[in-house]
């Protein structure tokens, strides 16, 4: 009998590429059912229904988020295996759920399921890894597979993109919903053979350039010591392009801590930060003290903020630095 599979994978290039190194080492089943959304949809488990005998496979969402549905899962028969690099709080002590959960600043989802498959499909986890914003563990995963340089510039490129498209206030944002992106990927063993053939790419490296080239000469609405943070307007360029500038401003700033508001659609909103990797404070931490932050040490984020908050948000990062 075949297992029923469920996949909950995050919709960002961390997620969508963890997902695809599992389906090409068959981990799962080729019918199975996937959930996934924007970056920031991150309470997929609400949406996954199983039992007796299935297996739900979560990527890259934190399970602090996810903690009632897991429950729900694990209590209705069904086995859980949970792959993710985000704060998790207190994790199930059942016999059919499986932790592959660190949270250490140099690791992510990918890089997780790339240890799992014994590098089978390295290529992918170094792209995601890029995607991440985490240059030196790709750099690193690429130059212990000796990939050469251009290959290693195609898989940064490509990371910075599947990541670019996750960013969203809805999936009417983005160029391509993460589920049908997920389908573009899956015949390609190799990225750079998608990279090479696939006009998806093409896409969304116009759409990529369109959008940055839009968000040229942003300057800091606020600035403190080791603090710069930025404010974006209400527009769907503004929304895609948040977390790829985000990581842009860090890597332009590497000794400060960069925060990024994005104007949401329906009103108030989002909360980007990225902090150096000598800094004291962790960004999860920050993002946890409001009621929908959240995220990993050095890159979290805040999904609904009043305009009354933006102060509040901008004097508590200042005054860390302070």
């Amino acid at each position: 009998m075949n297992t029923i599979d469920h996949c909950a994978f995050n919709g960002d290039a961390d997620g969508l590429c963890a997902l695809q190194q599992l389906r090409l080492a068959g981990e799962l089943a080729p019918t199975v059912h996937l959930v996934s959304g924007v970056k920031r949809d991150i309470e997929l488990l609400r949406r996954v229904q199983a039992g007796p005998g299935e297996r739900v496979t979560v990527l890259d969402v934190a399970h602090e988020q996810n903690r009632e549905a897991t429950r729900r899962l694990l209590d209705a028969g069904a086995r859980v295996r949970y792959f993710d690099h985000h704060f998790a709080g207190e994790l199930p002590r059942h016999p059919a759920f499986e932790s592959f959960i660190d949270t250490a600043a140099e690791v992510c989802t990918s890089l997780l399921v790339n240890r799992y498959l014994g590098g089978r499909h390295h290529r992918w986890a170094v792209a995601a890894a890029f995607g991440d914003g985490m240059t030196g563990p790709a750099l690193a995963l690429a130059a212990q597979h000796g990939l050469d340089e251009e290959d290693v510039r195609a898989l940064e490129e490509l990371g910075l993109l599947l990541n670019y498209n996750a960013y969203g206030d809805s999936l009417a944002d983005l160029h391509f919903e993460p589920l049908a992106l997920a389908a573009e990927l899956l015949p390609y063993r190799d990225p750079l053979d998608f990279i090479r053939h696939s006009t998806s790419f093409t896409t969304l490296r116009s759409g990529h350039a369109a959008d940055m080239a839009a968000a040229t000469g942003l300057e800091p609405w606020q600035a403190g010591q080791g603090v710069l943070i930025y404010r974006l307007p209400a527009q769907p360029w503004a929304r895609r392009v948040s977390g790829v500038l985000a990581n842009q401003l860090a890597a332009g700033a590497p000794g400060k801590a960069i925060g990024l508001l994005s104007a949401r659609a329906e009103g108030g909103w989002g909360f980007s930060l990225r902090v150096p990797e000598d800094a004291g404070l962790a960004a999860d931490a920050f993002c946890r003290q409001f009621p929908s932050g959240g995220g990993r040490k050095r890159a979290a984020g805040i999904n609904r903020l009043t305009d009354a908050q933006l102060q509040e948000v901008a004097e508590r990062l200042l005054d860390c630095y302070r």
